[in-house]
């Protein structure tokens, strides 16, 4: 039986060009990352070493997080306040100290109120240092894929060598939300938190703010210091799509604000999630030679999902591609062609053609007889 290509689904669907419309930042990083495919949509500085800044609290919750999962750690536990907790700088829950606090209050403490005795505190508790849990950050970060980073501390306090990229925080972020989603929308859409009588609102800009066409900003971490300057890690999603957006460097609260806002805005009008293909679905009906049934449906592997521009022209080509007959027998789930998605400018895409459902092969007499027919008649079939 001659191999040959027996159907090839070529149909234009939208060409997507990506001469997009210019957007400028006064941001000195920026990295723009859509959550659902991995890919970096706009990106200025990306892999530039940078300081974080208080946004590095993404990484001592993410590990908070997992204490709790594993079962290590429960969110009534309490642990002691040291007066290295006590006594550091900059942003604080104002615990007291040598009190007893429970991990839940010091995880808002460190989220919503950006603490950096929150910070020391749940560092010292879980790993017995904070020279010892900033070692654990950067293991998980490379772990993660954030080749770039290094950790010195829990909070971000200045500290020579104690870096990361644009990046790698938005890979830290995302891998946050996907690996924690309940807790994720439970602390880090919060507005406000009240500790020892004191209310801290959320310093997340975008959580305040109506960004307009249904997208719905819910997270995570700004930062400042001196040597960084103003920066923030933002979460937004619209439909389904969300995207990640890091920045930092800029001058003022308000520039981060602005331009935060402007970037998260652009991404979403500029970008949308075009999903192809889900699992299971059925591509074709394809004829199947000496089998107990004439054809066969086949299905689609895997899902492909691609981020796009919305401006089109058309050059994008989707093909399917298999033997027809299929020959008998065959299983499901066997392998009988692939599907590939081609876009200027972007690595094809392929995903597997299966087969959806057992087909036996036919009967002696029943494979005489179609022997025959095609023969004679040049038809395949039962």
């Amino acid at each position: 039986m001659t191999k040959r290509l027996s159907s090839l689904i070529a149909f234009i669907l939208c060409v997507f060009v990506f001469d997009l419309r210019a957007i400028e930042t006064e941001a000195k990083q920026v990295v723009l990352y859509d959550f659902n495919t991995g890919e970096i949509l706009f990106e200025k500085n990306g892999d530039e070493i940078m300081v974080p800044s208080s946004m590095t609290k993404i990484m001592t919750a993410h590990l908070v997080f997992e204490r709790l999962r594993d079962g290590h750690l429960k969110l009534a536990d309490v642990l002691l306040i040291s007066e290295k907790s006590w006594r550091i700088q900059g942003s604080k829950m104002f615990v007291a100290l040598n009190s007893d606090v429970f991990v839940e209050d010091l995880l808002q403490g460190v989220i919503v109120q950006s603490g950096n005795d929150a910070c020391v505190a749940l560092a010292e508790g879980l790993s017995g240092s904070e020279e010892s849990f900033a070692e654990e950050m950067t293991k998980k970060a490379k772990a993660m894929g954030a080749q770039n980073t290094v950790f010195l501390n829990a909070s971000g306090w200045p500290d020579d060598g104690h870096y990361t990229t644009a990046k790698d925080l938005a890979l830290m972020a995302s891998h946050t939300i996907r690996d924690f989603p309940d807790e994720y929308k439970k602390y880090y859409s919060q507005i406000d938190y009240t500790y020892n009588g004191i209310k801290q609102g959320n310093r997340n800009p975008l959580l305040y703010k109506n960004l307009g066409a249904g997208i719905v900003a819910d997270g995570m971490k700004t930062g400042h210091t001196d040597a960084g300057g103003y920066g923030l890690v933002g979460s937004a999603i619209q439909n389904g799509h969300r995207l990640i957006l890091v920045i930092n460097g800029l001058p003022s609260a308000s520039a981060r604000d602005k331009e935060a806002t402007a970037l998260l805005t652009w991404g979403f009008h500029e970008f949308k999630n075009y999903k192809f293909f889900q699992k299971g679905d059925v591509v074709d009906q394809v004829d199947v030679w000496v089998g107990n049934v004439p054809s066969v449906p086949i299905v689609a592997g895997g899902q492909v999902e691609m981020v796009l521009p919305r401006t089109s022209t058309n050059d994008m080509v989707v093909k399917a591609s298999y033997n027809s007959p299929l020959e008998a027998p065959l299983k499901a789930g066997d392998v009988v062609g692939k599907i590939e998605i081609t876009v200027p400018g972007k690595s094809p895409k392929e995903i597997p053609l299966l087969a959806g459902q057992d087909v036996e092969k036919a009967s002696f007499f029943n494979r005489i007889g179609m022997s025959i027919n095609y023969l004679l008649w040049g038809k395949r079939g039962s």
